[in-house]
């Protein structure tokens, strides 16, 4: 199985890359369409800022090879924000694939969340395994609403996307990579099960 990590300059894709090879598998980092296109599983970080992240996509001719895509795809963090069709952040375009707007929360809490929160009505195979109400590790300032993609609930402020999934396509607003073992069997599922 060929598994590509998108190298577009706005990832944490070593500890992404390094996880990967905790469960047996070899994952490439590449910013080459081709070898994208290729890959069996493509994952799509994302640490930083939405407004330059999305215009390294852009000049990158990437941005339409990621909405094109036809194996399974997962986005993480950023990733997944960016496969909205819109951020707050930067007032900023998004993929696009799923359908609904990231917004920042409110000043009434602290920005960003970092830490460890739970996640529950897990949905789909990507969670198959994974108990309800399990910690994952999140640093984030936006968040995507809850919607006809959600696959799983956080809550901060108000409850939100902690994931969602639509055809091909997954993202987790948590890293699964520093998520210990709930994250770990995630990104087993991922591989394996999706």
């Amino acid at each position: 199985m060929k598994i590509v990590i998108i190298n577009y300059g706005a990832g944490n894709i070593q500890s992404i890359k390094f996880a990967i090879e905790r469960l047996g598998y070899e994952a490439y980092l590449s910013d080459d369409p081709q070898e994208i296109i290729a890959a069996d599983k493509v994952i799509f970080p994302g640490v930083g800022e939405a407004s330059s992240a999305m215009r390294k996509l852009n000049n990158s001719g990437l941005k339409q090879i990621i909405r094109d895509l036809k194996q399974p795809v997962l986005g993480i963090c950023l990733g997944m924000q960016l496969m909205c069709n819109y951020s707050e952040e930067g007032s900023t375009e998004g993929l696009g694939i799923f359908d609904i707007d990231v917004l920042r929360f409110s000043n009434a809490v602290k920005v960003p969340q970092i830490g460890w929160n739970q996640i529950s009505q897990l949905k789909t195979p990507l969670f198959e395994g994974i108990r309800d109400k399990e910690y994952v590790y999140l640093v984030h300032s936006y968040y995507a609403p809850v919607c006809k993609d959600t696959i799983a609930i956080s809550e901060y402020e108000l409850p939100y996307s902690a994931a969602l999934g639509r055809d091909n396509f997954y993202g987790t607003q948590f890293h699964p990579e520093k998520s210990s073992s709930p994250g770990e069997k995630m990104l087993k599922n991922f591989l394996e099960k999706i």
